[in-house]
């Protein structure tokens, strides 16, 4: 990494110590398909071993329970489309703003001073391996408080946390009028959330849109960011640390 320059946020570089994580036994199942859902938002970052090409997949419509703040139907998995397996892989479900990470069996959450700048939440799910043409499905369990904008990231890093393969957001999920008054509120992948007052508010909701400017992305809803300037999540697993790192995305294979 000596060649590629870190990135500072918020005017200093986030180094926090990570505790060595004790990868859980999995609750997924890997399936013969595709994942599900959309890859909106994704982009290559670091070059895959040869033979091996991940991709990442977030259900494209789900709904969240206004009187809980539940979200339903929530899935986010990681192919491999290559023709080699993957060797140990990390991926990261990472919760923005008025979307918040609960649990993701099978998997292992970051403590509050783990996290990435900008980010609410974070589990890490280790794989030991992902043969080619299979992919591994999580149902991610989250809140999303309808008052605010919400965003998820999803990077798929090699197995020491050295290079991002894969990184997918963070891409928002929302709705142009929600009704906090509204049993339920659909929310749609790719859609800016227009904040909702609460019930009996006739105030517009302020919403937290967090440090926008510093966090990094590969969506489609924020701004293009200069080459070299996209950041991608890198956990050294069993203590190296946690940072933000500036790269230049690579083209799809």
């Amino acid at each position: 990494m000596s060649s590629r320059r870190q990135v500072k946020i918020a005017g200093s570089l986030l180094t926090a110590t990570v505790t060595a994580v004790v990868i859980l036994p999995f609750a997924a199942v890997a399936d013969d398909g595709p994942g599900p859902g959309s890859s909106e938002g994704g982009k290559a970052m670091d070059t895959a071993p040869a033979g091996v090409k991940l991709t990442t997949g977030l259900s494209e419509k789900i709904s969240v329970d206004n009187s809980t703040k539940e979200t339903k139907n929530l899935v986010a998995s990681v192919s491999n489309q290559g023709t080699k397996d993957s060797g140990k892989i990390n991926l990261l479900v990472v919760g923005f703003d008025g979307m918040t990470i609960k649990d993701v069996p099978g998997c292992t959450a970051l403590a509050g001073k783990d996290l990435p700048k900008g980010s609410n939440s974070a589990f890490s799910c280790g794989i030991d391996n992902l043969a080619a043409g299979k992919s591994q499905s999580y149902k991610v369990a989250a809140t999303f408080d309808v008052a605010k904008t919400g965003k998820i990231c999803l990077p798929v890093q090699s197995g020491d946390g050295k290079k991002t393969f894969w990184q997918q957001g963070p891409v928002p999920f929302g709705n142009t009028s929600p009704s906090p008054n509204a049993p339920v509120t659909p929310l749609l992948l790719g859609t800016e959330n227009k904040p909702a007052a609460p019930a009996g508010d006739k105030g517009g909701g302020t919403g937290d849109t967090g440090d926008k400017g510093n966090l990094p992305s590969t969506g489609p809803a924020d701004e293009v960011l200069p080459l070299g300037a996209v950041g991608a999540a890198l956990l050294a697993v069993g203590g190296a640390g946690l940072w933000w790192s500036s790269r230049r995305p690579v083209a799809k294979s």
